[in-house]
C-alpha cells in the first residue's frame, strides 16, 4: 500500500495533516520573527589604539606593524582587511574566515584580546592600551533625531539620557546609544605672557588641581559605641570655585587662579562628530533589538512607550525619526504577502482555466496547505520573515504545485474514465512518487550552492535555499497524501465512463493533436530539428556577451546618501558649513522629506548593510530621505550638479544597497613598501580612469598629503636651560589646543579641565616664537625661540592605509549614470594592468569585481557537490545512463531563454539572477525527469517505443506546461521588486522558452540515443 492509497482508505490521518499545517501556519506567522534583510555575520572585528603625538608613519611602524603581527597568529583570520594609521591612532579591522558562525565570534574575540594583551610590551611608550570593538556590527533599527530650539547640547544629552534609561526597558529592546553629544570641559585661558611674569609653570598648577579634586579616603574615628566617617572639603562644588584656588608664583607671592585665568565651562572646541536634523542641531538615538523578536511588535511597544513618556520630555524639544526599521519591515512584509497573495491567486487562475474548475481549486487547495505547512517549519527552525524568505516562497509557488499537478493529471484521467478513486491513488502515486519526489531533490539540489556557500552573500542570501528546501520537500508530501484524498473526493467519473475506455482519449483534443502532431514532426527530421537547437544554443551563448553584469541591486526605500570629502586637514567647522549649505539645497528639491547630517564621521548602524565610515573632520555625510523611491535620480543629478560649484570637495552620492557592497565599483588595489611608489602609481590610474570617458568620482583613499610644521630642537641649547624635547611639545600643545591639568567631578559627567593660552595668543601662528616654556635652570619661562633653531613645513601623509600587513593604496573611480559598470570595468582593465609595477609592487583589483568574484568563486566551490549529488540522483532514479545524460543535454537550453529574456528586457545578470540561473536548472531536470520517467514506463508495459514517446510526451504536455506557466506567471509581481527582478527574467524567460524545447527535444533526444525508428502510422 503506498502513500496516495493509504490517504483515500484512511482520510482522517490526511485531515489531521491538513489541519495542523493551517492552524500551525497560521500561528507560526503571527509569532515568527519579521525583519528587513536576513541576518548575517559581520566577521569583523576593529582594533583602535591611540599613540597621541605620533606621526601617521610612526603610527604605523611603531603601533599598527605590532598589532597586525599579534593579529595574523591567529588561525581564524581571513585577511587584515584594512589597517588606517593616523596621526596619534591606528585603526585595524580583521575579517574572519567565512566557516565561523555567530556563536564562534565570542570566542574568537577572547583570543583577539589575549593576542593584544600578549604583544603590549612591544608598544611604545605614550601608545594607550588597544580597544577591541566586537560591536561595531550591531544593527540600530529604530533611529531618532532629538532637537530643540534654543536648548543647548546639555539639555538634549539630559533628555536623551531619559529616553534612554525609559525605552531600554521595553521588552524585545537589546541596547541604546546616542550619537553626537558634545564633551563638556573646562577651559583655563591663561596668558603666555602673564604666566612667564609670575614665573608660574603649567605643571605646578596642574599638581595644584590635581591635589586639590581628588576622591580620598579621610579614615574614620571610633566615638562611644560608633565609628564617625571623616571628609575634608575642599572639593570644587562648581566651577567658579576652581578660581579660588591659591597659587604661589616665583616670589612666594599667593594669587587667585580666577586672577591669572579665565575659566569656562563650554564644550570641547573641536569636536569629534556633529550631527544635524533638517539642518537643526541633534542627537542621535539608536535603539538595537534583540535577535529573533518581531521588530514589528517591538517597534509598536516601542511608539506607545514614547507616547507615555512624551510629556515628560521638555516641551519644544522634537523626536523625529531618521530610519524606522520597524515601519519598513511592516511595510517590506506587507508588500511581500500581497505579492505572496497576488501570485498564489495567479497561480489559482491558471489551473482554475486549464485543469478546470475542480482540479483548478483542488491544487490551489494544495498549494495553500503546503504554504501553510512551510511557515509552520520555518518558525519552529527560527527562520523570520524577511526579503529572501518572502521572496523564495514566490520563487517556489510555480514549483509547488508541479507535484500535484502531477498527480492531480493522472487521477483525473482515471477517475473520469470510470477507475475507483482508491485504485487511480494506488496506480498513479506507485508509477510517479519516485520520479516526483527524485525530481524534487534534483529541485532542491539545484539551489544547495546557496546553503553550502559561507561568505557574506552566500549567508545574505541562505534562507533563500532553507526556505526551498522546506517547501518543495512539503509540496511532494502533500502531492501523495492530501492531493489524491481531495481528487478522491471531488473528481466525478464522466457519464458512461467505463473501465474500457481509454485514458489516452483524454488527450484527444485539438491542442494534444497539434503538439502530438509538430512533436512527429521533429522525431521524423531529427537532425534538422537538433541542428537548429544547437544554431539557437550558439546564438544565445554570443548574444550572452552583451548581457549586463552587476552584483547586489539598490534598495527599495527611498533613501540615498551624499558623502562629503573636503580637502585633507580642512577644519571641521568648514566641513560642517558645506555640509549644511549642500543639505538646504538638498531640502529645497521637490520630493526631499529629510536630511540628516553627519559631520566628523558616521553615526550608527540602522541598517543591516549600512557601513559608518571611520571618523574625519574633513569628511560628512547627508542621508537623503525622498517621497517616492522614483524621485531618486532626478533629486540625485541635481544635487551632483550643484556641488560642482563648491571647488574644495569631493562628493560620491551612492544608494541604499540591498546586501554586501562597496561605495566605488571599480578599484584598483596596489600594494607595495613605499608610500611615496604608492601615491605615484595611484596618480597613473586616477590619470587613466580620467581620460576614459564614463567615469565620475575619481580619488584614492590615501586622501591629500597635508601641511606639517616642524620646530626644529636645538639639542644643545635645550640642554643648557634644562628643557628637552617633551617640554617643547608641552609647551606648544599649550599654546594652541591647551593641557589637560586635572578633572572636574559633575554628578555622573568628568570634565578634563585643560590649561591653553588666550584666544588671541592662539590664533596668530606668527607669535608661535614667542611661546613661553619652562627652564628649570632659570626658574622661569622663556621664548621656544632659544630653543628653535628655526621652522619648517613640510608635507606628510595623515593617512596611511594597509592590508594584510602591506602598505596599500586604492585608486576608484565609479561610472556615470547610464554606463554600464562591467562594460567599464573591461575597457579600464587592460589599460591599468598595463602600468609598469616595480619590484616589490602589487596591483589587484576590488570593488564590485572582487565582491562578485569572491561570491561567485565561494558559490563555484560548492557547486560541484550540488552537481554531482543532482548527477547521481538522475543516475540512481533511472539505475541506466542514457537517461541522465538526456536530461543534462538539455540543461543548457535555458541559456536560449536566459539571453533573450535580459537583453529584451534590459537586465543584468547579478548574483541573484546567477541564484535564477541554479534554480532553473532545477525546474528543466525535474521536467525532464517526468517525461522520461513515462516514455521508460510506457515501453516497459509493453507498448511499441515511437507510439510510447509520442503518447507519454503528449500526456506529459499539460503538466509541463501547466508547472512552467504557474511558475512564470506566480513570479509576476516580484518583477517590481529590484531585488528580485532579474532573478525573476531568467526564470521566467528561461523557463517559457525552455519548457517548449524541453517537449520537443527530450522526446528527439531519446528517440537517437535508443535508436528508435520513425513510424509514420503511428
Amino acid at each position: 500500500m503506498n502513500i496516495g492509497e493509504y490517504s483515500v482508505k484512511n482520510p482522517v490521518v490526511s485531515w489531521l495533516l491538513v489541519i495542523v499545517f493551517l492552524a500551525g501556519g497560521y500561528s507560526g506567522f503571527m509569532k515568527m520573527g519579521k525583519l528587513e534583510d536576513p541576518e548575517f555575520t559581520i566577521k569583523d572585528v576593529k582594533v583602535i589604539t591611540q599613540y597621541p603625538g605620533a606621526t601617521a608613519q610612526q603610527v604605523y611602524d611603531e603601533v599598527t606593524y605590532h598589532i597586525e603581527e599579534a593579529i595574523q597568529l591567529m588561525p581564524q583570520v581571513k585577511w587584515i582587511k584594512m589597517s588606517i594609521s593616523r596621526p596619534g591612532m591606528s585603526d585595524i579591522t580583521v575579517t574572519f574566515q567565512d566557516k565561523y558562525n555567530a556563536e564562534d565570534f565570542p570566542d574568537i574575540y577572547d583570543e583577539v584580546r589575549r593576542k593584544i594583551a600578549d604583544m603590549l610590551y612591544k608598544l611604545p611608550p605614550g601608545a594607550h592600551e588597544p580597544v577591541i570593538v566586537d560591536s561595531f556590527a550591531d544593527v540600530y533599527g529604530v533611529y531618532l533625531a532629538l532637537s530643540g530650539e534654543g536648548y543647548s547640547y546639555r539639555d538634549l544629552k539630559d533628555a536623551a539620557d531619559f529616553l534612554k534609561k525609559e525605552l531600554v526597558l521595553v521588552d524585545g529592546v537589546r541596547k541604546i546609544v546616542i550619537g553626537g553629544a558634545q564633551s563638556e570641559v573646562v577651559y583655563l585661558d591663561i596668558s603666555r605672557q602673564r604666566l612667564g611674569e609670575l614665573g608660574l609653570s603649567l605643571e605646578k598648577i596642574g599638581q595644584i588641581l590635581q591635589s586639590q579634586n581628588v576622591v580620598t579616603d579621610a579614615g574614620k574615628v571610633l566615638v562611644g559605641d560608633e565609628y564617625l566617617r571623616i571628609q575634608p572639603t575642599g572639593e570644587f562644588k562648581s566651577v567658579n570655585l576652581i578660581g579660588d584656588v591659591l597659587i604661589s608664583s616665583s616670589d612666594r607671592t599667593l594669587v587667585y587662579l580666577k586672577d591669572i585665568a579665565q575659566i569656562r565651562r563650554e564644550y570641547k572646541e573641536v569636536p569629534d562628530l556633529l550631527i544635524y536634523y533638517d539642518g537643526k542641531p541633534a542627537l542621535s538615538l539608536g535603539i538595537s533589538m534583540q535577535s529573533g523578536v518581531n521588530v514589528v511588535a517591538v517597534g509598536k511597544k516601542i511608539a506607545e512607550r514614547m507616547h507615555e513618556i512624551s510629556s515628560l520630555v521638555p516641551l519644544g524639544m522634537d523626536i523625529d525619526v531618521i530610519y524606522n526599521q520597524p515601519n519598513e519591515v511592516e511595510k517590506s512584509v506587507s508588500g511581500f504577502m500581497l505579492n505572496l497573495v497576488a501570485a498564489i491567486i495567479i497561480v489559482i487562475v491558471v489551473l482554475l482555466l486549464f485543469m478546470g474548475v475542480t482540479a483548478g481549486l483542488i491544487i490551489g487547495a494544495v498549494l495553500l496547505i503546503t504554504v501553510a505547512g512551510t511557515v509552520l517549519i520555518m518558525e519552529m527552525y527560527g527562520i523570520d520573515l524577511q526579503r529572501i524568505s518572502l521572496g523564495a516562497l514566490i520563487i517556489a509557488l510555480g514549483m509547488l504545485v508541479d507535484n500535484a499537478i502531477v498527480i492531480a493529471e493522472g487521477m483525473m484521467v482515471r477517475i473520469q474514465s470510470g477507475m475507483n478513486a482508491v485504485k487511480a491513488a494506488k496506480e498513479v502515486v506507485g508509477k510517479n512518487s519516485v520520479a516526483l519526489l527524485g525530481g524534487t531533490i534534483v529541485g532542491i539540489l539545484a539551489f544547495s550552492a546557496i546553503g553550502l556557500s559561507q561568505d557574506a552573500t552566500g549567508e545574505f542570501s541562505r534562507t533563500l535555499f532553507y526556505v526551498i528546501l522546506i517547501s518543495l520537500l512539503l509540496s511532494w508530501v502533500t502531492a501523495v497524501s492530501t492531493t489524491p484524498l481531495l481528487c478522491a473526493l471531488f473528481i466525478k467519473p464522466k457519464k458512461n465512463a467505463g473501465s474500457e475506455v481509454d485514458p489516452q482519449d483524454a488527450y484527444s483534443g485539438f491542442v494534444f493533436m497539434l503538439y502530438r502532431g509538430v512533436l512527429k514532426k521533429a522525431l521524423h527530421f531529427r537532425a534538422v530539428t537538433m541542428g537548429v537547437i544547437v544554431a539557437l544554443f550558439a546564438t544565445a551563448v554570443f548574444g550572452f556577451g552583451f548581457v549586463r553584469g552587476g552584483f547586489f541591486p539598490d534598495a527599495n526605500t527611498p533613501m540615498f546618501f551624499v558623502e562629503i570629502w573636503e580637502v585633507e586637514g580642512t577644519d571641521i567647522s568648514v566641513t560642517r558649513d558645506d555640509t549644511l549649505n549642500i543639505s538646504q539645497y538638498i531640502r529645497s528639491l521637490p520630493g526631499v522629506v529629510k536630511t540628516t547630517e553627519l559631520i566628523g564621521g558616521g553615526d550608527q548602524r540602522f541598517s543591516l548593510v549600512y557601513e559608518p565610515k571611520e571618523r574625519s573632520p574633513a569628511y560628512a555625510q547627508i542621508i537623503v530621505q525622498t517621497e517616492t523611491r522614483e524621485q531618486i535620480a532626478d533629486i540625485w543629478e541635481k544635487a551632483d550638479a550643484y556641488m560642482k560649484n563648491f571647488a574644495n570637495i569631493e562628493p560620491i552620492i551612492k544608494p541604499l544597497r540591498i546586501g554586501p557592497g562597496r561605495d566605488s565599483k571599480i578599484e584598483a588595489r596596489i600594494s607595495g613598501p613605499d608610500g611615496s611608489v604608492l601615491r605615484h602609481l595611484s596618480e597613473q590610474a586616477k590619470e587613466i580612469f580620467r581620460s576614459n570617458a564614463g567615469t565620475k568620482e575619481i580619488r584614492d583613499d590615501w586622501r591629500q598629503p597635508v601641511k606639517l610644521v616642524k620646530p626644529i630642537f636645538n639639542e644643545q641649547v635645550g640642554r643648557q636651560l634644562g628643557i628637552n624635547y617633551e617640554d617643547l611639545s608641552k609647551a606648544l600643545k599649550y599654546a594652541f589646543d591647551g593641557t589637560q591639568v586635572g578633572l572636574y567631578r559633575d554628578g555622573i559627567r568628568l570634565l578634563p579641565i585643560f590649561a591653553r593660552a588666550t584666544d588671541q595668543e592662539r590664533e596668530d601662528i606668527s607669535n608661535i616664537q614667542d611661546i613661553q616654556v619652562w627652564s628649570p635652570v632659570l626658574q622661569t619661562s622663556v621664548p621656544i625661540a632659544q630653543v628653535v633653531k628655526n621652522f619648517e613645513t613640510i608635507w606628510e601623509n595623515t593617512v596611511i592605509r594597509g592590508r594584510d600587513r602591506r602598505q596599500t593604496i586604492i585608486a576608484s573611480c565609479n561610472p556615470e549614470t547610464g554606463v554600464d559598470s562591467d562594460a567599464l570595468f573591461v575597457h579600464l582593465r587592460p589599460q591599468i594592468e598595463a602600468m609598469e609595477l616595480p619590484p616589490g609592487y602589487q596591483l589587484v583589483w576590488g570593488g564590485e569585481y572582487e565582491d562578485a568574484t569572491l561570491a561567485q568563486d565561494s558559490l563555484a566551490s560548492a557547486l560541484p557537490g550540488g552537481f554531482l549529488l543532482m548527477i547521481l540522483t538522475t543516475i540512481l532514479l533511472f539505475g541506466k545512463v542514457r537517461q541522465p545524460l538526456i536530461i543534462w543535454l538539455t540543461v543548457p537550453l535555458a541559456t536560449i531563454g536566459i539571453t533573450a529574456g535580459l537583453l529584451s528586457l534590459n537586465g543584468a545578470f547579478d548574483f541573484m539572477g546567477l541564484l535564477g540561473a541554479l534554480s532553473l536548472i532545477g525546474l528543466l531536470i525535474k521536467n525532464a525527469i517526468v517525461l522520461i520517467e513515462e516514455i521508460d514506463q510506457q515501453i516497459e508495459e509493453g507498448i511499441e517505443s515511437f507510439k510510447a514517446i509520442l503518447d507519454s510526451a503528449v500526456s506529459r504536455m499539460r503538466p509541463v506546461m501547466m508547472a512552467a506557466a504557474t511558475t512564470i506567471l506566480g513570479m509576476i509581481p516580484l518583477l517590481s521588486d529590484v531585488f528580485f527582478v532579474n532573478m525573476s527574467i531568467i526564470i521566467m524567460s528561461g523557463l517559457a522558452f525552455a519548457s517548449v524545447l524541453t517537449l520537443i527535444v527530450v522526446p528527439v533526444l531519446y528517440s537517437i540515443l535508443f535508436k528508435v525508428k520513425y513510424r509514420e502510422e503511428v
